[in-house]
């Protein structure tokens, strides 16, 4: 068994494979093979695995509520020239006028 990964939270040993996702029942810490084997990459990637840069144009793959405010940002808005910011999973963006903070796991390029 030594093909499933050790928990990167608690390093417990007693992770499952879901289908798609590694699981922890110790902790309940839900991570991917990538997020542990990458940890210490800065380089900022897309839901797909792709390598984002400033300018790029990017699609939202969720819909999204904005955290303090009644905006939802549908799932298929295309985000023209993004900016990286100095958090490896967060992007920066302007959409309708307004600057928003997302998450890269939200994006695909």
């Amino acid at each position: 068994m030594s093909d499933i990964p050790k928990c990167p939270v608690c390093t417990s040993e007693n992770t499952y494979f879901d289908g798609t996702m590694y699981i922890c029942p110790d902790c309940g810490a839900e991570f991917m093979r990538d997020e542990q084997s990458e940890a210490g990459d800065n380089i900022p990637r897309d839901s797909n695995g792709a390598e984002l840069m400033d300018g790029d144009s990017v699609t939202v793959i969720k819909d999204l509520k904005v955290k303090g405010s009644s905006m939802v940002i549908k799932r298929g808005t295309k985000v023209k020239s993004i900016r990286l910011t100095d958090v490896p999973e967060e992007v920066d963006c302007k959409i309708d006028g307004s600057s928003i903070v997302l998450k890269t796991c939200f994006l695909k390029k």
